[in-house]
Order: C-alpha cells, then structure tokens, then sequence
C-alpha cells in the first residue's frame, strides 16, 4: 500500500533544487503578474552566497529570505548545504527567489511525460505553501524539503497525511483519498501497475480507506492514519526513500 509515491516527489524537489535555466531562454513573465526579484540580505551577503541583482526591467517588489541561522536552526541543514540550495533555487526558472505553482507543475511534468501530473503537484505544492499565497519561499521550500529528507519517520507521516487532508480539517475524507489517488494514477500514466481504469482507483481507494478507517466513522483521524502506517512496512520502507534526495 503505497501511501505517497516518494521517488516522484523526490525526483521532483531535487530537481527544483538544482535545475539551472537553459543559457539565452528569456522569460516571459505572467500577464497581470507582479515581478518580484531577491534582494540581498546582510546575513547572506555575510555567507557569501552570490547575490547579483541582474537588471531591473522595471520597479519590482524585492523579496528578502531569511538569514542562514535562523533556517540553520528551523530545519535539519547544514550552512554549506543552504548556501548550495540557495544558489540552485535561484537558478530555477525563479531568480526572483519565488516559485510559483505553474513552475512547480512544469518541473514535475518533465519526470512524468506518459501522464498528467499537474493535479498532484498542485496537492505536493499545496503541503509546502503553509501561508497559502500561491507561491513558494525559499524557507518554505527548505523547510517542506527538510521534513521529507531529514524528517523523523512520524514528521514524515505529518507530511503524508496534510498532502490527503485535502481542507486541512484534520481528517482525511474518502472523497479526499478518492482525489489524491487519482491524480497519482493519472501522473503515472501508461506505465502504472495494474493498468489505469476508474475502477482501479476507486478499488484501491476502498481497500485503502477501509483498513484506515479503524472505529468505522467515515474519515480517518491523524491517529488511526499513524497506527496503520506504522503497522504496513511497505510504507516505512517507501518513505525511508526520502533520504536519498539530497
């Protein structure tokens, strides 16, 4: 019982993480978008992570991350491997130091060309935007990618059931489930096993949510969500494939 397919979401934050643009490609920004270009902060000039400022094409809205000790402490890097990923997220398609979901939909489209991946990188994009803003920071990408692979194996089932809690009421609906293993099956494409109908998807979904839903109330709670995946050893070993991200 596959919970979350982990090397599609790790293939994909790696990616993001070390993607550099392609030499001479210009960028088209968004229409009715707000150009937003990083500005460079002391604590990071202090690090000495590269903050040249390209030219300004016109007045923009200057974003400013936080010093690398603060991320030291909130996350589970080191001050090397932030200044690393710091110079590798501006390279992605995101010099501005912002990430916005089309972008985080076009990186995972690349891994998976035989499906549509669009609806389940907007639920994997969903888990790392905590305030919402249709856009990813810095801290918010380090901080997402620091639960998924240096995350405790509980910090890691947080991370899995916030991706299905859909609504985040703190439950997970079949309904919920019914969406998140859809898309699953519909980023996998051709290449999925057993082959991808309806029924499949609405079998797995019913076999899943029957044994998660342990009192039988219709929804699964964080607890009974815990206590199954920590009885499966198929999902242990498949979010231990996290660790190989970085």
């Amino acid at each position: 019982m596959n919970i979350v397919p982990a090397i599609a979401v790790g293939q994909a934050i790696k990616k993001l993480r070390i993607r550099k643009s392609s030499p001479g490609r210009s960028r088209i920004p968004q229409r009715g978008s707000v150009r937003k270009r990083l500005q460079s902060s002391q604590s990071f000039m202090s690090s000495g992570v590269d903050h040249d400022l390209e030219d300004l094409e016109m007045q923009v809205v200057r974003y400013k991350p936080e010093g690398l000790d603060v991320l030291c402490r909130k996350s589970k890097f080191t001050r090397k491997e932030l200044q690393i990923m710091y110079r590798g997220f501006k390279q992605v398609e995101c010099p501005t130091g912002i990430v916005n979901e089309e972008t985080f939909k076009e990186i995972y489209a690349q891994f998976f060309p035989q499906g549509d991946s669009s609806a389940y990188a907007h639920y994997v994009f969903n888990t790392f935007d905590h305030d919402r803003n249709g856009s990813l920071s810095f801290e918010e990408f380090v901080m997402g990618l620091s639960v998924l692979s240096r995350g405790t194996l509980q910090e890691r089932l947080q991370w899995a059931f916030n991706l299905y809690d859909i609504n985040g009421d703190g439950f997970i609906t079949k309904d919920e489930m019914t969406d998140i293993v859809s898309a699953i099956y519909e980023m996998m494409g051709r290449f999925s096993e057993p082959m991808i109908d309806e029924n499949t998807a609405k079998e797995h979904v019913d076999r899943v949510f029957l044994k998660m839903d342990i009192n039988r109330d219709g929804v699964i709670t964080f607890d009974e969500f815990m206590e199954t995946c920590r009885r499966d050893e198929n999902i242990t070993k498949g979010m231990a494939i996290f660790d190989t991200v970085l």
